[in-house]
């Protein structure tokens, strides 16, 4: 049987025993100066707390679940949500959740309603381990690429505890959400049917796979994978892939159509059990996908490869955005939580499907070196690789997709975003659907 890293540091000292050190010690100053901030929890007040978070299938998962309720003194209960239902449940239903996890892309959209309350960078342990893509100057690293439409920093900080507003990144103490993972999206492909080197978006839209290439049914996201593909075959020079004029826009659901029309989409994906599906009975060969989707494949027995492309990535990030409900103790074990969550045993657990825990040097104290250098560095494997369900995923020589961890985030094209022109966006989107 595979061994998988314990929830403790290389020290040996368990999550659980910092957390209940430090909580308990926070205890006592609270006891006298709650102003400004929130009362740490300590153990024996927090039994009976149990935080629910509601976000997406990749991050809201049974096992993470079990993690987080190992590694604290209270309960956590993930429920796993479509976007649309956890923005229209956040925005309706605060009350319902404790943390609501969605696509940074809503934040324009969530923020403002004045349902949420910031969070006090000051009472977050991990915070200086944040990679400053959330902070200023928006990039991970100073020759990483900024990228078209959202970038996280953007809509990262606000002026108060109670704000609805953004301002500029890391002019306060408050941020408007607490970033949880983020990735680099490019193509899924099946290389054993394509048979061939693809190293452009421009292929997704190469009529050589008519009837064999999906694309993602959500607007937002699969209109600029679609303008990812346009561009790089030279029809179009966007302004801002992320936020499109109307002529940009009409131009590009006028081609979708036209592809559509000529039998070129296999079908639009909505789920990603689907996308899974379509890549392992052979249907689809290129089509939009996410990384875990890829995961998913190969621990079929499939091939499948998350392509790198030369034209770069399109990338996203979510964060938890916490309701103005959430107070008093409630409020620290929900502080305890996230600061779990970035503490490195969740970051080496998503290491392992693809994704990026937003704290990578805490990650790394959780992963074995082979493994570090294989999901972060780029390098071939020099063992069995696994995934975080214990399946074989790679045999040593194997190099991941899309190489590093700076080559995938270091190379965004476009960030994942509610364009300013969404509503004409929504409806000739429909328009293509329809047709």
């Amino acid at each position: 049987m595979r061994k998988t890293s314990s929830d403790k540091s290389k020290t040996g000292v368990s999550r659980r025993s910092i957390l209940k050190g430090t909580a308990a010690a926070a205890g006592v100053a609270a006891a006298t100066q709650l102003s400004g901030g929130f009362p740490t929890v300590w153990s024996q007040d927090i039994k009976d707390i149990t935080v629910r978070t509601v976000g997406m299938a990749v991050s809201n998962m049974k096992p993470l679940e079990d993690m987080a309720n190992e590694a604290l003194d209270f309960q956590v209960r993930q429920t796993a949500a479509e976007i649309p239902a956890i923005q229209s449940r956040a925005l309706t239903q605060p009350d319902s959740g404790d943390l609501f996890e969605p696509p940074y892309m809503l934040m324009k959209f969530m923020w403002p309603s004045g349902n949420f309350q910031a969070w006090d960078t000051t009472k977050l342990p991990e915070w200086d381990s944040v990679v400053d893509l959330y902070k200023a100057p928006g990039k991970i690293w100073p020759d990483a690429w900024f990228g078209d439409g959202q970038n996280p920093s953007t809509v990262a900080y606000t002026s108060g505890p109670d704000a609805t507003d953004f301002v500029e990144a890391g002019s306060t103490q408050w941020i408007t959400n607490h970033p949880v993972l983020h990735n680099a999206d490019t193509l899924g492909i099946r290389p054993d049917l394509i048979g061939r080197p693809i190293d452009t978006w421009a292929e997704l839209i190469n009529p050589e796979f008519a009837g064999k290439a999906a694309l993602v049914a959500f607007p937002q996201i699969g209109l600029m994978d679609a303008a990812q593909a346009f561009q790089a075959n030279g029809e179009i020079e966007y302004g801002d892939k992320g936020n499109m004029t109307r002529d940009e826009i009409d131009y590009s659901i006028d081609r979708l159509i036209e592809l559509k029309e000529a039998g070129h989409w296999r079908v639009l994906w909505s789920t990603f059990n689907e996308s899974v599906q379509l890549m392992v009975e052979g249907e689809v060969v290129i089509q939009s996908m996410w990384s875990p989707a890829v995961t998913a494949v190969r621990e079929q027995g499939v091939p499948c490869i998350y392509q790198d492309l030369k034209e770069g990535y399109r990338s996203w990030t979510l964060g938890h955005l916490l309701p103005k409900h959430v107070e008093g103790k409630h409020l620290g074990a929900v502080y305890d939580y996230v600061t779990w969550y970035h503490s490195g045993p969740a970051g080496a657990f998503f290491a392992r499907q693809g994704y990026y825990v937003v704290t990578p040097g805490n990650t790394q104290k959780y992963l074995p070196e082979a493994e570090w250098d294989f999901w972060f560095e780029g390098k071939p494997a020099t063992v069995d690789i696994y995934s975080p369900f214990g399946k074989l995923m790679e045999k040593p020589g194997a190099v991941r997709d899309g190489g590093s961890y700076k080559n995938r985030m270091g190379r965004v094209a476009v960030w994942n975003s509610v364009m300013d022109e969404n509503e004409y966006l929504t409806d000739r989107w429909n328009e293509f659907i329809a047709a």
